[in-house]
């Protein structure tokens, strides 16, 4: 199943298939670590909803949602 990185769920898992963003956004996405075929965990979420907190390749980071939406992920088997 393909999803964007802003709907994974608390807890859930899943890996980067593409950034479907140009220009600085995409670089900033790929300086975090979002690289096609990284592992991507949502740890929790703020309380207003946004940003959330995701693990990716080992480290904590929080993103808004307007950025993780360009971010497709592979999630299940």
């Amino acid at each position: 199943m393909t999803i964007s990185m802003s709907e994974l769920a608390c807890g859930q898992v899943g890996r980067v298939l593409d950034l479907q963003v140009q220009g600085v956004a995409r670089e900033r996405l790929v300086d975090l670590g979002l690289l096609p075929g990284a592992r991507i965990e949502r740890v929790m979420a703020s309380p207003a909803g946004d940003p959330i907190c995701y693990r990716v390749r080992g480290a904590m980071i929080a993103l808004r949602n307007s950025d993780t939406r360009h971010v497709r992920l592979a999630v299940g088997a």
